[in-house]
């Protein structure tokens, strides 16, 4: 592919009604903006790209449809991102003349981009879309894990379907996919199936209910270092916060949890992939969600513009940047191994694999004191029985 305007409408939107960030403050002016007169010749020089997509065909929220322009406008009334992280607005993605056009089309996008080692930020548009990502990764070869925002485990126990509420079954039990691990941040038990849930453990998923996660949020940034995607439904935030969405709830993040989620996502230097879905203008209420969208957004630019690449770092044992501690715990034959950087004083837990390779499971501080009280931190159990099954 080397037409990106036979994927992309170029960026066309009013001027934020009102604001005080101007000129060099304002979020505009440190990234490029794809308008019709702009040539995209050298897309590779970009770190990121925006992507819109209006698509809210195939669920139950159509009028998410809207959301790309409407969160757009809000974001470019917000405050540079700092640091010299070079960002392009592509636009919004082509609407296919029916569904599986879409995802064809969004597909063979994203593959292009993250093969130019282009990030991708998706601005949905409907969750619907998630296969396309699916599809890209794989194709790509990309051996990946997931990690969902969301207050449902989108995954149907009577079969394989389609939808937002159902992607992972796609996902799942496609022979070709390279789908590998999955993550939920925040799911709400009663919306889910507990023959579901049980499915999922047993797949040694990694499982948080909102209430565990909002007792301790900064636990959940192993999860996200360990993750190639982030995907955030805007309905995982409570309706007092967020209530333009078709399916609000009572209950979950505030906003200022969501936006440090997010932040945590943007730091990661394993990821490959964000994206936002589900926001839908028709049910909003003066912008509120839509303005929350475009702050959970710019938390994530602005957690990437300032991440550490140290994951490929770990395997170097470079001098002077980890230290590496050894516990012994009761009742294991093997010491528990962890490192920590010197830096940026994040965690791991080393583990030899059933092939004797070695890798690094991003973890907290907290799991390593509780290893020295003798207590199996609950990342070494899944990984270790995920990679020594």
């Amino acid at each position: 592919m080397t037409d990106l305007k036979n994927y992309i409408d170029p960026v066309s939107m009013e001027q934020p009604v009102f604001s005080n960030l101007t000129g060099q403050a304002g979020f505009p002016h440190n990234i490029t903006v794809h308008t019709e007169n702009t040539l995209l010749n050298s897309i590779s020089s970009y770190k990121i790209a925006l992507i819109g997509v209006p698509e809210g065909r195939n669920s139950p929220n159509p009028g998410s449809a809207k959301a790309p322009d409407t969160i757009r406008e809000q974001l470019y009334s917000l405050a540079r991102i700092p640091g010299k992280t070079k960002i392009i607005d592509l636009g919004n993605m082509k609407q296919g003349t029916t569904f599986n056009d879409t995802l064809a089309g969004l597909s063979d996008l994203l593959t292009f981009l993250i093969g130019e080692n282009v990030f991708p930020v998706l601005i949905g548009g409907s969750s619907s879309v998630i296969t396309a990502i699916d599809r890209s990764l794989s194709a790509l070869g990309i051996k990946y894990t997931l990690a969902a925002v969301d207050p449902r485990i989108d995954y149907s126990n009577n079969g394989p379907a389609t939808g937002p509420f159902s992607y992972l079954n796609n996902v799942i039990h496609s022979g070709k996919s390279t789908f590998s691990h999955y993550i939920n941040i925040g799911y709400q038990t009663y919306f889910n199936d507990q023959q579901v849930i049980n499915r999922f453990n047993r797949m040694e998923a990694e499982l948080l209910r909102i209430g565990d996660v909002r007792q301790a949020v900064y636990l959940t940034e192993p999860l996200f270092r360990d993750s190639e995607v982030a995907l955030f439904d805007i309905s995982a935030v409570r309706q007092s916060d967020a209530p333009g969405t078709a399916l609000p709830s009572p209950n979950g993040f505030y906003g200022e949890e969501i936006c440090l989620l997010s932040r945590y996502a943007g730091i990661s230097d394993k990821l490959r992939l964000f994206g936002l879905f589900d926001v839908n203008p028709e049910y909003d209420l003066r912008s509120q969600t839509a303005g929350l969208a475009a702050q959970i957004i710019w938390f994530f630019l602005e957690g990437f513009a300032q991440k550490q690449y140290e994951t490929p770092l770990l395997e170097n044992n470079t001098a002077g940047r980890f230290t590496r501690y050894h516990v012994r715990i009761n009742d294991l034959n093997e010491d528990l191994i962890f490192v920590k950087s010197n830096l940026t004083e994040r965690w791991w837990i080393e583990i030899e694999t059933a092939d004797n390779t070695k890798i690094h499971v991003a973890c907290s501080q907290e799991d390593y004191l509780r290893a020295n009280r003798s207590e199996v931190p609950d990342r070494w159990v899944k990984a270790n029985n995920r990679y020594k099954p």
